[in-house]
C-alpha cells in the first residue's frame, strides 16, 4: 500500500470516527460545543468542517447548543468557520440569538448581532423575537443591544399580539419596562389579541412592589386601560357594524332584484326565440308556396303554346319579363327553403341574422312574383283591354311601393333608436366607472326583443 493510499484510508477512518453519533443522535462536535471544550471543537472542525452543520435533538445545531450554554469561545469559533450557521434554528423556530438573549449572555448576543444585525427580527413559531425572550430575563444590557440593532422590533407582536412591553410587564421586569418606555417607537397603549394594554396586564397581577412601580411608570408615560382607550372605538365599531348591516341589506335587495331581472331577461329571450321559430316556420311555408306557384307557372304560360309546346308570345317583351321574374322568384324561394332546412338553430343573434337574410330573399321573391303577374296581365288581357293591364300595374306598384316604403321607414327608425340606446349606455358605463347597472341590463334585454324589420 502506497503512502497516498494509506493517508486516504486514515482520513476516511478519522472522518467516520468524528461523524459517529451517540444514542441521542449527537456528534462529538455537538457534545464538545455544549460542554464548551473549545480545543476539541477546533480539532474536530479541522478534521471535518461539515460537522458544524450536524444537528442533534430538536434540530439543535452545535452553535445553538453553545449559545444556550454561554460558551462564547465556541460560538466565535463556529461563526468564524461558517457564518451561515446563524440560519439554522431549532425545531421550534428559536435560533442561537433567542436562547442567548433569554439567558442574558451579553457577549454572545453582541457576537451574533455583529455577524447579522437582522437576526434580531427573526421570529420563532410563536412569533417571538429575541427581544421577547430577552425581556423575560433579567439583563437590561441584552435588551439595549437588541434595540440598538433595530429599535423597531420593540413593537413587533408575537402570535398572541404581545409586544416586548406586555411580556416585560407580565414578568414584572421593572428596569426593562423603563428601558422600553424610553424609546419613541414604543406604544404604551398597544393592545394584545385579547384587547389588553400593559396597564390592564399589570392590574391583573397580584399587588407587589414591582407591580406598583411598573404601574407608576406606565401611567407617567400616558398608559390607560383598554376600556378607556376603546370608548370612542366602541362607538366607531357600532357605527361600522350598523353600516355593514345596511350595506348587507342593500346588497341582498340588489341580489334579489338582479335575480328577478335575470328571470325576466331569460323569459324575454325564450319568448323571443319562440317568435323567431314561429317566424321562420311561417317563412318556410310561404317560400314553399311561392316556389310551387312559380314552378307551375312555367307549364301554364300566359297566352298558351303552339303544337310544338313553345309559348305563342315567346318573342313578346312582356313574356320575357314574366319569364325572368318568375325564374328569380322560383330560385329565391327555393334558396330560402334550403337555408331553413339546413341551418341548425342555436344562438339568438345568429338566428336573428338568418331571419333578416331570408326576409330579404322573400321580399325579392314577392317583388319578382308581382312583376311576373303584372307582365302576364299584359299578355292575357293587355291586347284587347289595355286599361285593365295598366290598372293592375298601378295597383301592384302602389301596393308594393307603399309596403316597401313603410317597412324601410320602420327599419331606419329602429336602427336609430338602437344606436341612441347604445350611445346612452356607453355614457352611463363610462360615468359609473365601467360597472353596468340593473337598468342597463334591463335595457339590454329589451334591445334583444326589439321587433325585427328586414328588407
Amino acid at each position: 500500500m502506497g503512502t497516498h493510499d494509506f493517508d486516504a484510508e486514515v482520513a476516511e477512518i478519522r472522518s467516520a470516527v468524528v461523524n459517529e453519533v451517540n444514542e441521542l443522535g449527537e456528534t462529538a462536535l455537538f457534545t464538545a460545543a455544549e460542554k464548551g471544550h473549545i480545543d476539541i471543537v477546533r480539532e474536530l472542525l479541522q478534521v471535518d468542517p461539515a460537522l458544524s452543520k450536524t444537528v442533534g435533538q430538536s434540530n439543535a445545531s452545535p452553535l445553538v447548543s453553545a449559545a444556550a450554554k454561554g460558551h462564547i469561545g465556541v460560538v466565535e469559533k463556529l461563526l468564524d468557520k461558517d457564518p451561515s450557521l446563524l440560519e439554522i434554528p431549532k425545531a421550534n423556530g428559536k435560533n442561537a440569538l433567542h436562547l442567548a438573549a433569554r439567558q442574558g449572555y451579553v457577549e454572545i448576543v453582541r457576537a451574533l448581532l455583529d455577524k447579522d444585525p437582522q437576526l434580531a427580527r427573526r421570529t420563532d413559531k410563536k412569533g417571538q423575537t429575541a427581544l421577547h425572550m430577552a425581556v423575560k430575563g433579567l439583563s437590561s444590557q441584552v435588551v439595549r443591544l437588541l434595540l440598538c440593532a433595530d429599535a423597531a422590533i420593540v413593537m413587533l407582536p408575537d402570535r398572541h399580539g404581545n409586544t416586548a412591553l406586555h411580556v416585560a410587564t407580565r414578568k414584572k421586569r421593572v428596569e426593562i419596562v423603563q428601558e422600553l418606555l424610553l424609546l419613541p417607537d414604543t406604544n404604551v397603549n398597544a393592545l394584545t389579541r385579547d384587547h389588553k394594554t400593559a396597564l390592564d396586564i399589570a392590574d391583573g397581577l397580584p399587588l407587589s412592589e414591582e407591580i406598583s412601580e411598573i404601574k407608576e411608570c406606565l401611567c407617567s408615560h400616558g398608559a390607560v386601560k383598554a376600556n378607556d382607550l376603546n370608548q370612542p372605538r366602541d362607538e366607531l365599531r357600532k357605527t361600522v357594524t350598523q353600516i355593514k348591516k345596511e350595506v348587507h341589506i342593500q346588497l341582498e335587495q340588489t341580489r334579489k332584484t338582479n335575480k328577478n331581472v335575470d328571470g325576466i331577461a331569460k323569459e324575454l329571450r325564450r319568448l323571443h326565440r319562440e317568435g323567431i321559430n314561429n317566424a321562420t316556420n311561417s317563412v318556410t311555408v310561404v317560400a314553399v308556396l311561392f316556389a310551387t306557384v312559380a314552378f307551375a307557372a312555367i307549364f301554364t304560360v300566359p297566352g298558351g303554346d303552339d303544337n310544338n309546346g313553345m309559348a305563342v308570345v315567346v318573342t313578346s317583351p312582356s313574356f320575357k319579363i314574366f319569364f325572368i321574374s318568375n325564374a328569380v322568384a322560383l330560385f329565391t324561394s327555393l334558396a330560402v327553403v334550403v337555408v331553413q332546412i339546413t341551418v341548425v338553430r342555436g344562438e339568438t343573434k345568429s338566428e336573428r341574422r338568418v331571419v333578416e337574410v331570408i326576409n330579404k330573399l322573400m321580399w325579392l321573391a314577392s317583388v319578382c312574383t308581382t312583376v311576373a303577374f303584372v307582365s302576364s296581365s299584359y299578355i292575357v288581357v293587355g291586347r284587347r283591354n289595355r286599361w285593365a293591364a295598366i290598372l293592375i300595374t298601378v295597383i301592384g306598384g302602389v301596393t308594393m311601393a307603399g309596403v316597401l316604403g313603410t317597412m324601410t321607414f320602420y327599419v331606419m327608425k329602429s336602427r336609430r333608436i338602437r344606436r341612441r340606446r347604445r350611445r346612452e349606455k356607453s355614457k352611463i358605463i363610462h360615468r359609473d366607472g365601467g360597472l353596468p347597472s340593473t337598468h342597463d341590463r334591463v335595457s339590454d334585454s329589451e334591445t334583444e326583443v326589439n321587433p325585427i324589420y328586414a328588407l
